[in-house]
């Protein structure tokens, strides 16, 4: 009985060898099918990176450059002529005229903090309106 034992196991083993063997082609040829997509993407890319631009693109690039060149002119040619809401809130509060001295100014603005102040006064005397 151990023969016949034997010969059993030496059947089931060969059996599960085979089928590993055949699982083991079927990973193998996975793979390199796997690889072979991986290299084209890859040759794809490259050849991609590689090529200059179109040159629709670079009239498209020069385009957006001057436009982007002409509204940064434009935005240095408008510069803000008129002073913040707060300040605006805070000086109508007094209704002070047009135009402040700065010691008229200082008596308005005593409740802000000195950095502020300072802002306040920058920007009003950038809008014209300190003496």
């Amino acid at each position: 009985m151990t023969e016949q034992l034997i010969q059993q196991l030496t059947e089931r083993l060969t059996a599960v060898a085979e089928a590993l063997d055949r699982t083991l082609g079927r990973l193998d040829a996975h793979q390199e099918a796997l690889n072979a997509k991986v290299d084209q993407i890859i040759a794809a890319v490259e050849e991609h990176t590689a090529q200059p631009p179109a040159p629709e693109l670079d009239q498209r690039i020069a385009e957006l450059e001057k436009a982007n060149a002409d509204l940064k002119a434009q935005a240095g040619r408008l510069a803000r002529k008129t002073i913040s809401p707060v300040v605006s809130a805070l000086l109508s509060k007094y209704n002070e005229a047009d135009s402040l001295d700065s010691p008229a100014l200082d008596k308005i603005l005593q409740s802000l903090p000195v950095e502020q102040r300072i802002a306040v006064k920058a920007e009003m005397a950038r809008a014209g309106m300190l003496e």
